[in-house]
């Protein structure tokens, strides 16, 4: 090998080992999602579909939620998304904007008017399409999505189509369709063949507004009607005060969330504010950040790289946290989410395995360290009951509280 050839793998070999640091670095943070771990699944002039990588994919640490995915459509003003069905279940939470979605059965259609906050089921297999009737703001939502035919999979199919998308009529021979549609050949080759826009398309305002009218009719998840729809901020907030508000739906007000052992909420934290440290018992929370900066820390002893000889340790996971952002919090596992100082944090949690789920939280007024007996805090701190008191029943806000640099504000203040 020549001197240039020996440059050359030199060089290559110096690449190959700074991604694969680059790779191993990034994979410390399993629980943490950016832009880069999304996929687009679709894409036109007018919206797109992105997707985030599956969880088990990323991390044998995120195998218990390895059958969900999490999905974000966002579709530009007075657009149409083109019919299709999925085979998963969605939990669908209305992000941005406003819009109509039309939901069709064997012998019926339901359509009703969304908003932002609001969110509902679409059961596998049923067929969708929707609008984004505004004018001048794009229409975003996302899905928590459980696949139902592959595992960790899902495949949208289009029958509404032609060649973009693609109509899944056009995989049947011409004797099959001939015989099925009971039409003549060159009428239905035009119709699978003249759509190539894309999945998204540019709608007329006469259009928008046709489309735009509720209709009634049978609810297609069990005969329910458009009550199932719920806007999660009519809901009381659960936990409030100066510094947020927490915002939850579980399985005692909403069936469909019952059945498939999910819950959703949404915290809105203060510029500045922090969440008091908790933990869930069961549920694994996926959070996605809606609106707003600020930065989250967990533990985990999963990751940490001490010796466990004198029994568990713990590693601190952190990272920025900016609207798309979505975060990966275990059950078990300590977190806190931190607002930053010029702008409020809105996290939005799909907690999956939430039946019986308890948040036990570990700083505020009723955290579970002051729930202790005394003698039990002096063994297992090795100090006096009265230190641990001065720690753990000094504040007194819970749920929500100042943030770190709020407090040093304070003290300077003082």
């Amino acid at each position: 090998m020549g001197i240039a050839g020996r440059v050359c793998f030199l060089v290559l070999a110096i690449l190959l080992v700074s991604v694969s640091a680059k790779e191993e670095k990034q994979e410390k943070n399993p629980y943490v999602f950016e832009d880069r771990h999304f996929t687009t699944g679709l894409k036109t002039q007018h919206g797109s579909l992105r997707i985030l990588k599956n969880f088990a994919e990323r991390s044998e640490l995120l195998l218990g939620i390895g059958n969900y995915r999490v999905a974000v459509l966002e579709a530009q003003p007075q657009t149409f998304v083109v019919p299709n069905h999925l085979d998963a279940d969605a939990l669908v939470y209305v992000a941005q904007g406003m819009g109509t979605v039309s939901l069709m059965s064997e012998d019926n259609r339901e359509s009703f008017n969304i908003r932002e906050g609001d969110f509902f089921w679409i059961s596998a297999g049923t067929p969708t399409y929707l609008i984004n009737r505004q004018k001048n703001q794009n229409l975003v939502i996302a899905k928590l999505l459980q696949p139902v035919a592959v595992p960790g999979r899902f495949e949208a199919y289009f029958g509404a189509g032609g060649e973009n998308p693609e109509s899944f009529y056009n995989a049947f021979s011409d004797e099959i369709l001939d015989a099925a549609l009971n039409a003549k050949s060159d009428k239905w080759r035009r119709l699978f063949r003249k759509q190539r826009q894309g999945a998204i398309l540019k709608a007329s305002e006469e259009q928008i507004r046709a489309m735009s009218r509720e209709e009634g009719g049978i609810w297609p998840f069990g005969g329910q009607t458009k009550r199932s729809v719920i806007n999660i901020h009519d809901q009381r907030p659960s936990q409030f005060n100066q510094y947020g508000q927490l915002y939850e739906v579980d399985s005692s007000q909403h069936w469909q969330l019952q059945d498939h052992d999910v819950s959703i909420s949404l915290a809105n934290i203060t510029q500045g504010a922090m969440t008091t440290p908790y933990y869930n018992s069961k549920a694994t929370k996926i959070s996605i950040v809606v609106d707003g900066e600020g930065y989250f820390e967990m533990a985990c002893p999963h990751l940490s790289q001490q010796q466990q000889q004198r029994g568990p340790s713990y590693q601190k996971v952190s990272s920025p946290l900016k609207r798309g952002t979505v975060v990966v919090v275990p059950a078990g596992h300590p977190y806190v989410a931190v607002a930053s100082n010029n702008q409020n944090l809105q996290l939005l949690c799909f907690e999956i395995n939430s039946k019986n789920n308890k948040r036990y939280p570990l700083a505020g007024r009723r955290n579970i360290i002051n729930q202790l007996e005394r003698e039990a805090k002096e063994l297992a701190f090795g100090v006096s009951a009265r230190e641990v008191d001065e720690v753990f029943g000094s504040q007194n806000d819970e749920g929500f509280v100042k943030g770190p640099r709020q407090q040093q504000q304070g003290r300077a203040d003082a």
